[in-house]
């Protein structure tokens, strides 16, 4: 039943990528709709489920996988045509469509350079430029996954092509799966290392890993959305030297002590302010619920922390401050489409 399942979740991803792919009128549309509401019915099937993604998707899509399978038929007019050399003029013809295309894109008309692009590779389906610039024209249109589709025919025509790379990094990105858009670039790079658009993308991806690592918590990156960067910090020899003398001494060890057993009152008020002063008192059991005791406790910590380190290391604080500003600077950089139609 798995591989009747998959099937059936090819066709249904198929069903998908043809109400998006602008040949459909509304009606067609509509009738799509409904095949893909009764499909995954009757198959208990949901295309928007990730558990089902993984456990049912395939590596090809519907379409390629009976393109290929009509390439090893020879009476198939499919075959004829993806077997057929181009003559001169097809070629000529192909390549003036491209142009038209390109001249579209410039001026912003997607879906005309669309039509353009995809009329050249019904001529010559063998040039990677083709779907290489099918791709850009979908990626304007925000159908990013058709231009991943269209990105991977270019590269399985041609495997050096840097440019299809850039494109798959672009449509990645804008699916948020910055991890793919980095090996994209990386790619690219390898093919062509002195293109700065690949550089500065590549660099962009980085980043946007970085803040994503930032919102998971603790890490090798910046420290749970605090704006530090955690490793730096413990590979810091006089941060390290203060932790450790602040922690031997006897008021702080008290005060930590009785934050971490959740005690309220009984126990000293910590250090804090100039000379020592203790900020406040410490809420005693009668002051209101635990939960308001520990986050009172918790503060009153660091404040005596913090007021400990300006005291003995000043310079230490300034610079942690300034490492703090600048982690929680937003990121103004934005990807760009590492060239023009070709």
């Amino acid at each position: 039943m798995a591989d009747v399942k998959k099937l059936v979740y090819s066709i249904l991803k198929f069903l998908e990528d043809q109400k998006t792919a602008g040949s459909l009128s509304d009606d067609a549309v509509e009738s799509v709709e409904v095949s893909i509401q009764c499909l995954e019915s009757a198959y208990n099937l949901n295309t928007r489920s990730q558990d089902m993604a993984a456990k049912y998707s395939v590596s090809k899509n519907l379409l390629d996988i009976f393109n290929s399978q009509l390439k090893c038929e020879p009476d198939s007019d499919f075959a004829s045509m993806s077997l057929h050399e181009p003559t001169p003029q097809e070629k000529e013809e192909a390549e003036r469509l491209k142009n038209k295309g390109n001249d579209f894109m410039k001026t912003e008309k997607f879906s005309d350079a669309l039509e353009c692009y995809s009329k050249a590779i019904k001529i010559d389906c063998k040039n990677a430029v083709y779907f290489c610039n099918r791709a850009a024209a979908y990626s304007k249109l925000d159908k990013h996954q058709l231009a991943i589709e269209d990105c991977n025919r270019a590269l399985n025509i041609d495997p050096g092509y840097s440019k299809a790379y850039g494109r798959l990094g672009i449509a990645y990105t804008a699916l948020n799966d910055h991890e793919g858009a980095r090996e994209c670039y990386r790619k690219a790079l390898e093919l062509d290392p002195d293109n700065q658009s690949y550089q500065n993308n590549l660099e962009i991806a980085e980043t946007k890993l970085k803040e994503a690592a930032v919102g998971s918590g603790f890490g090798a990156g910046p420290a749970g959305g605090l704006g530090m960067d955690l490793g730096s910090m413990l590979n810091n020899p006089s941060l390290v030297n203060m932790a450790a003398s602040l922690m031997s001494n006897p008021q702080m060890q008290q005060m930590m002590a009785g934050m971490l057993s959740g005690g309220g009152a009984g126990r000293e008020p910590p250090m804090g302010g100039q000379g020592g002063q203790a900020p406040g008192p410490v809420p005693g059991p009668g002051s209101g619920p635990g939960q308001e005791q520990g986050l009172s406790s918790l503060l009153q910590a660091g404040q005596a922390l913090a007021s400990q380190m300006q005291q003995q290391n000043p310079e230490l604080v300034a610079q942690l401050r300034a490492q703090m500003n600048q982690q929680q600077q937003p990121s103004q950089n934005t990807y760009s489409d590492p060239s023009d139609p070709k």
